[in-house]
């Protein structure tokens, strides 16, 4: 059998974090298995979908690295397939046309309700058809028996059959219903195996019994766990539950993003770490948890640290270029920009993400005179701006502009001065940087290098 997997979302919003994280699993269980893995965009309810949803969901994927094997398949534009399989359905006896009122069905899902059955139709086992009225199409549903879910994370989940209602396949205005929709096009798209959330696991006792109406095999599902906040709760918008863009734009580089993912819910040993690739090679629904997955930023900055510490450099200065020109609509000079592309490989083994890394390698580009913040200004009070004059000169006659000389330099000058490293690098720094974060002195000056850094100084004076 070869696997065939998909991802289903519906373009009512944008990616989240959980949706990718279903998305992934599909992704790697299809190769995991060398099979194919599918996007399906479940647009069906027409108020709510929107171009720009379904743009950010596809741009989402993309960025990820979680590009399907085929074209989209949209499902409101196979609604006449899914009428055409009501009608079969209707001809096998295994659904029918129902001409209840809206009223008489409320009542009679009020009476079924009260009584502890499933909603049954008068109109199952037909009747003449009054001519002033509409009709939907109903599942026939089974009466005996159970239907029976061997879910490949859950475990057995068994639902009687007379438990299950008569549920509507087409509305009356000739539009299918999601459940009946989401059967047709697994089958359609040979799906094997059915990877969505555990928020899914009851419509699966409501869908298998599609299947069987029109004598298909329904794929084998894997209902996994909800991801929570780190408080426990259900995920919100100020625990994570944000759209996939929203941690592009915080900084997180997809491949960080997708290794914490894959590690949320699901576990290979001890390894903590681990790409695409690595992963699709040994991933097993088996040890993905049935409990719900906790959303932990400080382990995503872990896992994300060590994709920036291995990152390529042109890509990362890219990033974080593109970054501070979007942030403070600045324009960097050709200068600027060589001295922030030579920087990255010092600067990127201590961020954790894109966002600090530009805030790191901001003080590259100021532009002269360096504005000073208000920290800045404090630092260089009682007789700073005289010491940094005596000090440039010194800096000047340095022989060789890198850091281990010029960070003896400075301890050579507070040695002459008579007073610690204290009394002189918070007013060299507050020079250099402006008061924008920087590593140390020695690697700050070489960083900027010889004339930047003399002018700086210069400046500050």
């Amino acid at each position: 059998m070869s696997v065939v997997t998909r991802f289903a979302p519906s373009p009512t919003g944008f990616l989240h974090i959980g949706g990718a994280r279903t998305a992934l699993f599909n992704w790697l269980f299809a190769r995991r298995h060398g099979g194919t893995y599918l996007l399906r965009i479940e647009d069906t309810d027409r108020a709510r979908s929107t171009q720009e949803a379904i743009d950010a969901i596809i741009d989402g994927l993309d960025w990820l690295g979680l590009r399907a094997d085929a074209d989209p398949v949209f499902q409101f534009a196979r609604a006449a397939r899914h009428r055409e399989v009501a009608e079969q359905m209707i001809g096998r006896g295994t659904a029918f046309r129902c001409y209840l009122t809206t009223e008489e069905a409320d009542a009679e899902r009020a009476r079924s309700q009260a009584e502890g059955r499933a909603f049954r139709s008068r109109w199952r086992d037909g009747g003449t058809a009054p001519s002033d009225r509409p009709h939907v199409v109903r599942l026939r549903a089974p009466d005996e028996g159970e239907i029976l879910n061997e879910d490949l994370v859950q475990g057995p989940v068994r639902v009687k059959a007379r438990d299950i209602d008569d549920l509507v396949l087409v509305r009356a205005d000739g539009v299918p219903t999601y459940m009946h929709a989401v059967v047709c096009d697994d089958h359609d798209m040979g799906v094997t195996h059915a990877i969505r959330g555990d928020d899914h696991l009851t419509n699966a006792a409501r869908q298998i019994p599609i299947f069987r109406a029109m004598g298909w095999e329904p794929p084998r599902y894997a209902h996994i766990p909800m991801i929570h906040g780190d408080d426990g709760a259900k995920l919100s918008k100020r625990h994570g539950a944000l759209a996939v863009q929203a941690y592009r734009e915080m900084g997180y580089l997809p491949e960080g993003l997708c290794n914490y993912l894959m590690r949320l819910g699901w576990s290979h040993g001890d390894q903590e770490l681990m790409t695409l690739d690595e992963a699709a090679a040994v991933f097993d629904l088996a040890n993905v948890g049935r409990g719900p997955a906790r959303l932990d930023f400080a382990k995503l900055d872990f896992v994300n640290a060590h994709y920036m510490k291995s990152a390529d450099d042109a890509r990362l200065a890219r990033l974080v270029l593109e970054h501070i020109a979007a942030q403070r609509d600045w324009v960097v000079d050709d200068v600027a920009e060589a001295r922030v592309r030579a920087a990255i490989p010092v600067l990127k083994t201590r961020a954790k993400t894109v966002v600090e890394l530009a805030d790191q390698a901001f003080f590259l580009i100021r532009k002269r005179p360096v504005a000073l913040d208000a920290a800045a200004q404090k630092a260089m009070k009682d007789g700073v701006a005289e010491r940094l004059g005596r000090l440039l000169p010194r800096l000047e006659a340095a022989t060789a502009w890198e850091e281990a000389t010029l960070a003896q330099a400075l301890k050579d000058f507070a040695a002459a001065e008579s007073v610690g490293m204290g009394q002189i690098g918070p007013g060299l720094r507050a020079v250099l940087t402006g008061g924008a974060p920087a590593p140390d002195l020695g690697q700050t000056l070489s960083l900027l290098g010889r004339d930047e850094s003399l002018g700086r100084i210069a400046d500050g004076i």
